[in-house]
């Protein structure tokens, strides 16, 4: 039985507090995370909070990541939740703990969904 999707929930400490107020950066960082995990990006939309901080997500295909950023704690929470099977979203992650030089990262990784068996095909 498999279930539905992965979610991961990403604490990324001890990060670089400059690159978490730069919401340019933080978008590149999201979009190479979905692109180098194999996703299909449908949409996407950040936000430069003042006088710090930055939110953002990426809308795709296979679901969505999502970030925000406490540059005064040298801190931020993401999110990376995905149904698809070609997406690898650990990769993903590997991704935003190395862009954004998190030093102390802790990821949890939750099963999501109800457990799915195959559907048996039955003649009409």
């Amino acid at each position: 039985m498999n279930t539905l999707g992965t979610h991961l929930i990403i604490e990324l400490s001890g990060c670089n507090a400059r690159l978490l107020d730069d919401v340019q950066h933080i978008r590149g960082a999201m979009i190479m995370a979905a692109v180098e995990a194999g996703a299909t990006i449908v949409a996407q939309s950040f936000h430069k909070f003042s006088p710090r901080g930055v939110t953002g997500i990426v809308a795709i295909s296979e679901s969505h990541l999502s970030i925000h950023t406490w540059p005064e704690h040298a801190y931020a929470a993401a999110d990376i939740f995905t149904c698809g099977a070609a997406f690898r979203p650990r990769k993903a992650a590997e991704v935003l703990v190395e862009r954004l030089h998190s030093s102390r990262p802790k990821i949890r990784e939750v099963a999501r969904g109800p457990a799915r068996e195959p559907v048996a095909s039955t003649p009409l």
